[in-house]
């Protein structure tokens, strides 16, 4: 997948996803291709702007299928430092010697939080490498007065967050000649749209709701759990070390590396049918209400004392707010009894759940460890009754240790993973 001008447009069969891309162009002022999910397309980013073999820098909080994504695009993550408050990319403590190794940056946006593009943008073009950013939480979210997506030469949004389409992805490019290249491996790595995939997406959610209704998902998640339907005992998924070092021993390989790649989302590369789009378009035009109303909660829950507001940075549209509390088992405890659920933690960080067989540790993993233990994402369209139920509950604010706070902590620092 070399960089360089498309060669002459393909043929497309199927239902067109046109009205996503061009909404999506509109918003960030690049050509959008659409994708069937953002795990795709930042497989195709990878594989397009790194060399086989290249280094990679990322967050070590973030979700472990997008480290696998990496792993299958033949690429080594390199771990970076991070702002212990918002889980974001401290650029100025990244050793000097890794901006030397490495092919390409990727941003997380954790939550929505941006990571600091515009200083990301100077660096890699200094170092003559790509930047990438992850926006599946970001959608809304700004930096340096510009959307988060349109820094990097790519970038890659899930239509499943903020508008909660279940399905659907945008990869969006800087240079316009890259779009049909891009297009044209995404095609190559599409499967088969099945019916009963498009009947089951069309009725699930009414499912869910008849769930909801009912009182009946944590019965659901046993039943799943018995069935051997669900993928996750825990916030990781298991990593299989064995069968892992065979899979990027075959990278670029993304069949190789489908059992950890698919988790959570098996038809991430099926091809889109017309009852999908049709969904994904309808809530796609109800997203600038959903950034508003998640833009109120998000200024609800900044002004609690459990978050830390970056300074100068406004009121972004959250996807989830990561609130900093002491004890975020007992919190999720308490919201649990209200029927507030807590997803998107990602305890323990990369570098500590993968080892260096598979990545390059950290030079600050206290930073991450302890904004990974104490991390609790809130849904800001359920800001005040989880502000109350924290409030009756006496969830006390997590106090960060002197090693995270004094000078130069970033680089000298090496926190275990322990809680207070």
């Amino acid at each position: 997948m070399a960089t360089g001008e498309a060669g002459p447009r393909r043929p497309r069969s199927g239902p067109q996803p046109e009205g996503l891309e061009e909404t999506m162009r509109g918003r960030l002022g690049r050509e959008c291709v659409y994708v069937p999910s953002c795990r795709l397309g930042l497989y195709v980013a990878l594989r397009h702007w790194c060399p086989p073999g290249g280094r990679v820098l990322m967050s070590p909080v973030n979700d472990d299928v997008i480290f696998f994504v990496v792993l299958a695009a033949g690429l080594r993550p390199v771990q970076a430092p991070l702002n212990p408050f918002d889980g974001s990319i401290d650029a100025g403590a990244v050793p000097e010697e890794t901006w030397g190794s490495l092919s390409a940056v990727l941003t997380t946006n954790l939550y929505g939080n941006p990571d600091p593009a515009p200083e990301l943008r100077v660096r890699c073009d200094a170092s003559g490498i790509a930047l990438l950013e992850d926006g599946a939480h970001a959608i809304g979210s700004e930096v340096g007065g510009r959307p988060v997506g349109a820094w990097g030469e790519a970038s890659v949004f899930s239509l499943s967050k903020h508008v909660g389409a279940g399905a659907g992805g945008i990869l969006a490019v800087a240079d316009p000649r890259a779009a049909e290249a891009v297009r044209t491996a995404c095609e190559e790595l599409l499967t088969p749209r099945r019916t009963a995939s498009e009947v089951a997406y069309a009725l699930r959610p009414y499912a869910e709701a008849a769930v909801r209704g009912l009182g009946l998902r944590r019965a659901a998640w046993a039943t799943l759990g018995l069935l051997g339907l669900a993928e996750r005992d825990g916030i990781r998924m298991p990593l299989r070390p064995d069968a892992l070092a065979r899979a990027t021993a075959a990278a670029p390989d993304l069949a190789a590396h489908d059992s950890w790649v698919r988790v959570d989302m098996h038809g991430y590369r099926r091809r889109s049918g017309p009852l999908r789009l049709g969904r994904i378009r309808r809530a796609v035009g109800r997203l600038d209400e959903v950034l508003r109303a998640h833009r109120d909660g998000t200024a609800l829950l900044l002004a609690t004392p459990w978050a830390r507001p970056r300074e100068g940075s406004g009121v972004q549209p959250l996807f989830r707010v990561p609130l900093l509390v002491a004890d975020r088992d007992a919190a999720i405890a308490a919201l649990a009894r209200r029927g507030i659920a807590v997803g998107y933690l990602y305890d323990p960080p990369l570098d500590d759940y993968a080892g260096e067989e598979f990545t390059d540790p950290s030079p600050a993993p206290g930073r991450a460890r302890w904004f990974a233990a104490h991390a609790l994402p809130v849904d800001p369209l359920r800001a005040r009754e989880a502000i109350g139920v924290l409030e009756r509950s006496g969830v006390r604010p997590a106090e960060p240790p002197q090693e995270l706070t004094r000078p130069g902590a970033a680089r000298t620092e090496g926190l275990g993973p322990a809680r207070d």
